[in-house]
């Protein structure tokens, strides 16, 4: 198993995007970056800690490749934009990677290397480091999607991004039976 942390706006976004893959075997809403030691989300709200809203992966190298994720993860956010997504702005919503293995960080710079030839807009603004401490979130941020479907936040903002996943990455979704074990 491998592990991976993407901050790639709001936590609840990319927990739900995450979660629907097919050899990913945890996914966790929480905080990493910053200097504050176990923040809270009021305190990561606040934009002074240092942190950013992330999920942490734990996923199967044999099942899912970190190259995989990592193109679904630019795919499903504007990795172009400093420190927002859409209305969410500040540092604690920058587009970030945290890397556990070398194959990771390098994959993460072709990536970016291949967005930024590839498009003629703004360039990648995604941050590239290295996993230092994760704080996970509070109990209601896990599994917010699934808890609150019919919330407009998730109708609006993360509806799209699951339809984007299910039409351009249909064949690295688990299969119900998987879901429902999840």
């Amino acid at each position: 198993m491998e592990t991976i942390v993407f901050g790639g706006g709001c936590f609840w976004c990319t927990e739900a995007v995450f979660k629907s893959l097919k050899g990913v075997t945890s996914v966790e809403p929480g905080y990493s970056g910053g200097t504050l030691q176990n923040p809270t989300y009021e305190q990561v709200c606040t934009g002074t800690t240092g942190h950013a809203e992330v999920t942490k992966i734990i996923f199967d190298p044999k099942i899912i490749s970190s190259k995989e994720l990592l193109t679904v993860f630019f795919a499903t956010h504007d990795p172009t934009t400093l420190n927002r997504q859409g209305n969410d702005i500040g540092t604690q919503y920058r587009s970030v990677v945290f890397y556990t293995t070398q194959e990771q960080k390098d994959t993460a710079h072709k990536l970016i290397a291949e967005i930024d030839t590839s498009t003629s807009g703004d360039r990648v603004t995604t941050e590239v480091v290295p996993l230092d401490v994760f704080y996970p979130a509070e109990d209601y941020h896990k599994d917010y999607f699934q808890k609150n479907p019919d919330r407009a936040y998730c109708q609006i903002i993360i509806n799209p991004k699951l339809e984007k996943v299910q039409k351009e990455f249909a064949r690295l979704l688990k299969s119900n039976d998987e879901n429902n074990q999840n």
